[in-house]
């Protein structure tokens, strides 16, 4: 790999059950197991994950929308269910909403017209996120010396 393809996050422990991410460029995130006695209102890893696949796509599609005009309403939900099974933790049942609305007029309906194409492409080919989970890639886990 080089590193025109490399992309890597830093996640420090903060305190118990609390982390930050830093990427390279000093953007920080902080998130928990969601178990503090308090209901740490942070957002858990998994819930991470779920950003992450509706960040990527809503990027996409207002990209191709936002050509053609600034919407004036842009929601996508993400939802999942959480299971254990024999095959350990995992999310199943992973859907994408778009709850999108422009402006009447032309613009406004030229980006309607594309809406549902670019929702599909971003899904099919752009989204990063959502085609690594659906094709699959193996993750490893290592140990390195402090």
């Amino acid at each position: 790999m080089t590193d025109n393809t490399l992309r890597s996050v830093t996640v420090e422990r903060t305190s118990t059950g609390h982390f930050t991410a830093t990427n390279p460029r000093g953007g920080t995130i902080s998130f928990g197991t969601g178990s503090g006695p308090d209901g740490d209102s942070e957002f858990t890893p998994v819930e991470l994950l779920l950003a992450a696949i509706g960040g990527c796509t809503a990027a996409d599609v207002d990209v191709a929308t936002g050509r053609h005009v600034e919407p004036s309403g842009f929601t996508v939900t993400v939802t999942g269910n959480k299971i254990s099974d024999e095959l350990g933790n995992r999310m199943t049942d992973l859907a994408v909403s778009f709850s999108v609305t422009f402006p009447e007029g032309e613009s406004g309906d030229r980006a309607r017209a594309i809406l549902p194409r670019a929702v599909k492409t971003s899904h099919d080919r752009l989204c990063t996120v959502s085609r690594t989970i659906e094709i699959g890639t193996h993750v490893t886990a290592t140990v390195v010396e402090a």
